[in-house]
């Protein structure tokens, strides 16, 4: 584990904005960190604003920052699973939706709100969408995406008609209320409140949990370590269009070190309370602590048979009889005494725990997924294993760096001193390959956390545990930066490749949902090379062709209803690989105009994107014979015959919207009057695209070809082209070990990575 960078407030920022009690901080999928801070008004002391701050991990020094208009301190923060609505709830009873607005990192409203008034939150969730997936590091080696990433039959927490999960929260409170509210498909908000159990007590800390067959599991517990931890069925139904809760009691635990006579009282609070992951009610870890030192305890629910009285036991038994059964909570483990815990953090990675699994991980040193974390008071932060509590990875913070085990004259040098430096909030990222931590001065620190736990694996094994990781990505939709971490500028091309085979081995439906996502996963990859840069701008230039391909063809609609099971935009794709014409106009010809006729947007709205692939495709022809032994801009799709087919069909569309309305044709510079550019460009372009079609071997481009391009700039103005989006985020700048000292709302002016220095020479 290292630092990777930190993020903090400048010094006048610093006086007000403090950090909040309790501090809360939430890392979504899409790799947005959430945490929060009091910002006081310095006339008056009393006038506090609690603020939700939004970071993008890539770019952590822009926050995006929200007065939340809670009353209260925020308690929680929860996002959802498609990391765009975030939920904050505070000591108030105020629970509000945020969501993002136009689908802008930097841009949030709070549509939907639900209240308990005076009655703080302790515990918060979305409801569970059915949607489990198992991670089989056994079947990493598989080829089949399905076998490594397995879906998990898990119910929803709620149903709609026809089996559609229904969204909505739930929450605890203090009083030992939960409440939950539910998001009608109109947009109104349908609230329900119960009691826990019939006997109401004070609820210090909760979690929520689900179950495969849809319910809600709540661990609760009074705070105090000689009271029980009691655990809770919670199932909610909409009945005759009101919302119903219905509680149960479950079996309750007392924790071990209250059993043990020489730590009966040392421990007197429970200070964490957490189920080890989301969909696994029948886990939980507990951490009782006291001023100066804790114990962490983990526990598991078993169902064991009832022993039967001896009278019962000599009757004949029953055909099919089968012995009673208890669910029971037993403990798994325990730890030493450790020192204070500040904060706990939980993997999301959803790896599978079966005999066979944790063998392969524990052979191949795959770590991901099997460790928590605990922070301490005095900065550092220890990640033990979530099964064995033991430990496998140590992270000394500023304020421990001198402190190393046996040196007692460093602990005791600060324990005399002011508070240490210390993690108040605590997240892992969604492959555990990255902990976010806010310390007790409202500072952000990123922190590597190494697949392997510092374990050196061989080239070959690293790479495999990150292609893995990137495949899970990929399959889910959630966002990888936290990978990208770990990859050095001379695994680039490896990984690329690898990714490369194993996509191609995917089924056809399967590759055709991923298109976009491998094109992204891969440009992202090659920015972190110099000597993949130029592939960078190609992948990035694809994303927009195939961005803007599909929205030229959803445009088209269908002359009559019944029409074939063919889309129009299918039909130009068959019709333009059939036909390899050079002509456009007898490529045309083979097509039904009318369904070209738009009925929505004027053609001339898009006038900037029929221009752009106008230009890409000038450019590309312009360049075939810059292509020798560096690989430039351009050099992917010289042999990429999907993509010139692409451009090939979205010609043919041009031309003949360019018929309907000439003002929407792309724009050239001729040095003629009577050059027909757009027919120029096509027979060029169907030319090099016969040398790369997929269903014959790849042929280089003949001399006539190239001279003809050559001649191009003579005949044309080639445009200079922007290849790439600006290259300004961290993770180019963290290949060296040294930690980053970032301030926010202040631009990074640190000189970039190797990786930008070639990418000026292309952009132009």
């Amino acid at each position: 584990m290292e630092l990777a960078y930190v993020c903090e407030w400048d010094r006048r920022q610093r006086t007000t904005h403090c950090p909040s009690i309790p501090l809360v901080c939430s890392w979504s999928c899409r790799n947005l960190v959430a945490f929060t801070t009091d910002l006081k008004n310095h006339d008056d002391d009393k006038d506090v604003s609690h603020m939700i701050h939004i970071i993008d991990t890539e770019h952590p020094w822009d926050v995006y920052s929200i007065n939340s208009g809670h009353t209260e301190v925020i308690s929680c923060l929860e996002w959802d699973q498609s990391g765009s609505r975030l939920l904050s709830a505070d000591g108030d009873g105020q629970i509000k939706c945020w969501s993002m607005s136009d689908h802008l990192v930097n841009s949030w409203e709070s549509a939907l709100c639900s209240s308990l008034d005076g009655d703080p939150i302790v515990a918060l969730t979305w409801l569970h969408n059915g949607v489990k997936l198992a991670l089989h590091v056994e079947m990493s080696g598989s080829t089949n995406f399905g076998e490594k990433f397995s879906r998990v039959k898990f119910s929803p927490s709620l149903t709609l008609f026809g089996g559609k999960p229904m969204e909505g929260w739930l929450a605890v409170t203090v009083s030992g209320l939960v409440t939950v509210s539910l998001l009608k498909p109109g947009g109104a908000l349908l609230t329900a409140s119960e009691s826990l159990c019939r006997l109401r007590g004070r609820v210090a800390l909760a979690d929520i949990a689900f179950t495969g067959g849809g319910n809600i599991v709540v661990a609760a517990t009074d705070g105090s370590s000689s009271s029980p931890v009691q655990f809770y069925k919670v199932v909610v139904s909409v009945v005759s269009e009101k919302c119903r809760i219905d509680t149960e009691l479950l079996p309750s635990l007392f924790l071990r070190c209250t059993t043990d006579p020489l730590r009966r009282e040392k421990y007197p609070a429970v200070t964490h309370l957490k189920f080890l992951t989301r969909e696994n009610s029948e886990q939980v870890l507990l951490c009782a602590s006291n001023q100066s030192g804790s114990i962490v305890e983990c526990w598991s629910l078993r169902k064991e048979g009832l022993p039967v009285n001896n009278i019962f036991q000599h009757r004949s038994p029953v055909v099919g009889e089968k012995q009673p059964t208890i669910l029971k909570w037993r403990i798994l483990t325990t730890t030493n005494d450790l020192e204070r815990v500040s904060s706990v953090a939980l993997p999301k990675l959803p790896i599978s725990i079966s005999n066979t699994d944790l063998k392969v991980a524990s052979d191949t040193k795959f770590c991901p997924g099997l460790g928590l974390a605990l922070a301490f008071h005095d900065g550092s932060i220890q990640i033990l294993h979530r099964l064995s509590l033991h430990t496998m990875g140590v992270y000394y913070g500023s304020s421990s760096s001198s402190q190393r085990p046996g040196d007692e004259s460093a602990i005791k040098r600060q324990r005399t001193g002011g508070p240490a430096l210390h993690f108040k909030a605590l997240q892992f990222s969604w492959t555990s390959l990255a902990l976010a931590g806010v310390d007790n001065q409202g500072k952000l620190h990123m922190l590597r956390v190494s697949p392997s736990m510092g374990q050196v694996l061989e080239m070959n094994t690293t790479l495999r545990h990150l292609l893995f990781l990137l495949e899970y990505c990929m399959v889910t939709g959630y966002d990888w930066w936290d990978v990208l971490l770990h990859v050095q500028p001379t695994m680039v091309h490896n990984l690329v490749e690898k990714l490369h085979e194993e996509y191609m081995r995917q089924n056809q439906a399967l590759q055709q949902v991923l298109a976009t996502r491998i094109v992204a996963v891969k440009a992202s990859l090659c920015k972190l090379s110099t000597a993949t840069a130029a592939r960078a701008c190609d992948f990035h230039a694809k994303l927009l062709l195939m961005a803007i391909s599909s929205t030229l063809k959803s445009l088209l609609r269908p002359h009559v209803l019944n029409t074939p099971d063919k889309s129009p935009g299918d039909r130009l794709t068959e019709i333009c690989a059939k036909n390899t014409d050079t002509d456009i106009d007898k490529v045309m010809i083979n097509l039904k105009t009318e369904e070209f006729v738009l009925d929505g947007p004027p053609l001339q709205s898009l006038q900037q994107l029929i221009q752009w692939v106008g230009d890409f495709v000038l450019y590309l022809l312009a360049n075939l014979p810059n292509q020798g032994s560096m690989v430039r801009p351009g050099f992917g799709f010289m042999r990429d015959g999907a993509s010139l087919g692409m451009l090939r069909e979205m010609l043919v569309m041009i031309r003949i919207w360019g018929l309907l309305k000439p003002g929407c044709l792309p724009t050239f510079t001729a040095t003629s009057d009577n050059q027909d550019s757009m027919q120029l460009l096509f027979r060029l372009l169907t030319k090099l695209w016969l040398c790369s079609r997929d269903d014959g071997p790849p042929q280089d481009p003949d001399e006539t070809l190239i001279d003809e391009c050559c001649l191009l700039p003579s005949q044309l103005l080639v445009p200079s082209m922007d290849w790439l989006p600006v290259n300004d985020g961290v993770i180019v700048k963290l290949q060296g070990k040294h930690p980053l000292r970032l301030q926010f709302g202040k631009a990074s002016s640190l000189g970039g990575g190797g990786a930008t220095a070639p990418l000026d020479v292309f952009t132009r």
